[in-house]
């Protein structure tokens, strides 16, 4: 059974009007009809107006939800393993190699470097008694024998020095006086090498407190409770305040600079994030030294603190507007990310399709070519005359991107790409200061590369409970990276940050010993 509406009704009536009328009535009927009719078909083209809008933004919402189902490491800033578990994953771009697995022939290989005979505790020679061919018994000495080593660990035993601090009274008052420690001993109870493991543990290995103090009981028979480990840490944190200090004030003063950031959780144990706000890690990278610091905050504030807010040098970086206020003409835009923005517009409908697939082209012309310039097949005078061509085709199709019709409010995916061309074409410069400018890299892969460690540390311990527990960390991942930078020793240097501070002498630098190669800006 049809049921129908009230404007069927209506018309239905009227026409009933009609045929119950006189010969003389039907003119004004009819009139009367047709004035239904129009009253009809305007309040259906008004409903048909409104399914067509409300057509068009489910639509809209519907390429919204398949551009964030289809998101992936390759099209956004999601890193690659939370590609895992996707349908369609990201094809590798990486070209199949056709080697085995595995040293080549003609490899030298690696093999252990040998300890010198004098630094061996115990040399051992073996001689063979026969001939392995006639039996003959052998004699004699081989003046260079094969050398063959064995490294163990000697079971470690704690060294415990034991002050006995006596006390003794007075013969002429009576008052009782207990000797002091000397200077230097620790008056927590453990020494500048048992400071340094239970730090390096939790600051550069990614152990808990509960796995640190299981490792140093497992490992040196030392037990010590979870408040013990927390304590530790925080004495090699003040230890460490004056190296990175140092170090900070360093890197603001290079010419160039990598940085990043990534999001970061910090407690309110010790109250001060009443608000629950979400932290952020920062990270400023040059070739010598890494600099990390932890805030409340990824606005411009933050980044102004890292950077310093006379850096005068060069900052390769991804577009987060954090870092806009330096100018253009000192920024490098990391191609890297472009290039996942470029993925992510070739993968929308229509017009967007074709832009962002002739985006990736000229993408992949430049960075043959910049391979090239790596290599030393291409200098860099060639290399700049045909990155012309590329960076005039990469302006026009920005340009013919940011010319799509927009809408106030439009947030249809075509909207998206134009608003994003829109975006690259004010700060266009950024994309090619690495052409001109030399020891600048198109990409911001040492940031990245120097981030990943924090990022795992933040997986394995979810964070921290504190503001003295985020300064931790920051600072130990400052003193890792840029000591393996200048293959320096970790352990070591974490021994002298500890005797220094308690001694209160000058504390180690993480500087590195010649500073030539990091280019310091003229003042």
């Amino acid at each position: 059974m049809i049921s129908h509406s009230p404007i069927d009704a209506r018309v239905q009536k009227a026409l009933e009007g009609i045929r119950a009328a006189e010969w003389e009535q039907v003119p004004a009927s009819v009139e009367s009809l047709l004035e239904v009719i129009l009253e009809v078909f305007q309040e259906n083209a008004e409903k048909i107006r409104q399914l067509e809008e409300r057509a068009e933004k489910l639509a809209r919402e519907n390429q919204q939800l398949w551009e964030q189902l289809r998101r992936n490491s390759g099209n956004s800033s999601q890193p690659p393993s939370s590609d895992f578990g996707q349908k369609e994953k990201p094809k590798s771009q990486r070209k199949k190699s056709e080697r085995n697995r595995g040293g080549q022939p003609g490899h030298a290989g690696h093999q252990r470097n040998l300890v010198p005979v004098e630094q061996c505790q115990k040399v051992i020679d073996h001689y063979p008694k026969c001939c392995k061919k006639c039996g003959e018994k052998l004699q004699g000495q081989d003046p260079d024998p094969y050398r063959h080593q064995v490294v163990e660990i000697p079971p470690v035993q704690p060294e415990v020095e034991e002050h006995r601090l006596h006390e003794l009274a007075c013969a002429h008052c009576g008052e009782k006086t207990r000797a002091g420690l000397p200077e230097g001993v620790s008056l927590s109870g453990y020494g500048a090498r048992v400071k340094a493991v239970v730090a390096l543990l939790g600051g550069v290995y990614r152990a808990s407190q509960r796995m640190t103090a299981s490792a140093m009981e497992d490992l040196f028979g030392i037990e010590m409770s979870l408040g013990t480990v927390n304590q530790l840490r925080q004495q090699m944190s003040q230890a460490l305040a004056e190296p990175v200090e140092e170090a900070h004030q360093y890197i603001q003063e290079q010419r160039i600079v990598h940085a990043d950031e990534t999001g970061f959780r910090q407690g309110n144990a010790d109250g001060n994030n009443p608000g629950g706000k979400k932290a952020w890690l920062w990270v400023a990278v040059t070739s010598l030294v890494t600099v990390f610091h932890v805030t409340l905050s990824r606005g411009q504030e933050s980044a102004r603190r890292l950077l310093g807010e006379a850096f005068a040098g060069i900052l390769i970086s991804d577009r987060w507007n954090g870092y806009n206020w330096i100018r253009t003409v000192r920024r490098q835009f990391c191609w890297a990310h472009l290039k996942r923005e470029f993925q992510k517009i070739a993968e929308r409908d229509g017009a967007s399709r074709t832009l962002g697939e002739a985006l990736l082209e000229a993408e992949e012309k430049l960075f043959s070519l910049w391979h090239r310039v790596r290599d030393g097949t291409l200098s860099r005078r060639q290399f700049k005359r045909q990155v012309k061509e590329i960076r005039r085709q990469v302006q026009w199709l920005l340009s013919a991107g940011a010319d799509y019709c927009l809408k106030k409010g439009d947030k249809s995916l075509r909207a998206k790409t134009a608003r994003t061309c829109r975006e690259l074409l004010k700060m266009e410069e950024a994309l090619w200061l690495f052409v001109e400018q030399e020891g600048v890299e198109p990409t911001n892969n040492a940031a990245e590369r120097a981030i990943r460690p924090a990022v795992l540390w933040r997986h394995v311990s979810f964070g921290t409970e504190s503001e003295s527990g985020s300064q931790f960390v920051a600072r130990m991942l400052t003193v890792a990276a840029t000591l393996r930078s200048q293959q320096r020793n970790i352990l070591d240097f974490l021994c002298q940050a500890t005797n220094t501070y308690r001694q209160g002498v000058a504390s180690p630098s993480l500087l590195p010993i010649t500073i030539a190669p990091e280019g310091a800006l003229a003042a």
